[in-house]
């Protein structure tokens, strides 16, 4: 299979090119998770794949707790359906926790510290009173919590592994923290095993063409519950060879893979990019530093044909966004009549 086929097919597959998701939840669901450190460019990389939306109907489904924003996997903030929140937390938190047992005993941070601050957060969010992360951290400090050296962080992140704490309502251009249990219903919990399958097949359906290697750096998993995960969902999906790498994809896809140009307005961080281990198929070597900084940094980027042309970036004037461009190389003319037209849908998801 050659790059540039892997590249269009992901654009399929992740709902950028032929949009067939109805709702932001479902969506979300069909993702399975999205990154989402950058609270306004993740509104973005739902209205780049939902025909339709805005920056106010993206809103309106996190505020009503339908896709929730917490830490799963590697860990990072994540979006993730409401349905899913809970069989994530239980097959990714543990790993996690364990992964924080020394930087906490750097922190000073021990059992009965955490039992506080997560009782300290259950009175002050009861009863539905959504609280900033500095209301919290106000509140950890009157009780004699100290919270400095990112130690409030880590207090908070705990409390989201626990399943005890997650996204609340958006209060002016502030993300707030409410208790997950009166954002989402209780769930039937599902066996392990079953949770692995269904994060790998919500993996290779809505990422694929991508390899095993993709799959453990995407979802943090250890490489032998990776490794299960794809042996217990692999019959339905098809391998194709590309180079020595074998990458798996769904046995067939929506619509054909596009033989016009395409192009689009990618956020920082977006799925189409960080979601892979190995990036090649759509950013070249020499690029990539200019796409993905040395410590980490994923910049929003234009994507030309499935492949990364650029950098773009937003500015501010009253209310209207205006895009500006940086082309690794300049555009072909009629690729640039895509480009505007990705520009002004972009444009068009924040005036909505």
């Amino acid at each position: 299979m050659a790059s540039t086929d892997v590249s269009r097919i992901r654009l399929i597959t992740q709902h950028i090119l032929y949009q067939d998701k109805a709702t932001v939840k479902e969506l979300v669901a069909w993702m399975g998770a999205m990154q989402a450190q950058d609270f306004r460019m993740v509104k973005w990389a739902i209205g780049v794949r939902l025909a339709g939306s805005t920056e106010k109907i993206v809103e309106k489904a996190m505020d009503s707790g339908e896709i929730i924003r917490t830490h799963l996997m590697r860990p990072t903030w994540h979006l993730v359906s409401a349905d899913d929140i809970r069989w994530l937390l239980d097959l990714t938190a543990p790993r996690i926790k364990a992964s924080l047992k020394s930087r906490h005993r750097d922190l000073e941070i021990n059992n009965a510290v955490l039992r506080k601050s997560n009782s300290l957060l259950i009175n002050a969010l009861k009863d539905n009173n959504h609280l900033t992360r500095d209301d919290l951290v106000r509140v950890f400090e009157k009780e004699g919590i100290p919270t400095g050296d990112n130690r409030a962080s880590h207090l908070l992140l705990f409390a989201e592994l626990d399943g005890l704490i997650c996204s609340g309502v958006t209060k002016g251009r502030n993300s707030t923290y409410a208790l997950l249990d009166e954002r989402v219903p209780p769930a039937k919990k599902i066996a392990r095993a079953e949770a692995l399958a269904l994060l790998a097949r919500k993996y290779f359906s809505s990422h694929g063409p991508a390899t095993l290697q993709d799959f453990i750096w995407w979802s943090g998993m250890p490489v032998g519950d990776a490794r299960n995960a794809l042996e217990m969902i692999k019959s339905d999906f098809v391998p194709e060879k590309a180079g020595e790498a074998v990458l798996w994809m769904p046995p067939s896809l929506p619509e054909p893979i596009p033989d016009h140009s395409t192009a689009f307005l990618l956020p920082a961080y977006d799925e189409f990019i960080i979601s892979y281990k190995d990036r090649s198929a759509l950013l070249s070597e020499k690029n990539t530093g200019k796409a993905v900084s040395s410590n980490g940094i994923f910049r929003p980027v234009i994507v030309v044909n499935g492949k990364v042309a650029g950098l773009w970036s937003r500015s501010y004037s009253k209310s209207q966004v205006k895009v500006e461009t940086q082309f690794f190389i300049k555009p072909e003319k009629h690729a640039m009549t895509f480009i505007e037209s990705a520009i002004q849908s972009y444009e068009s998801f924040y005036a909505g």
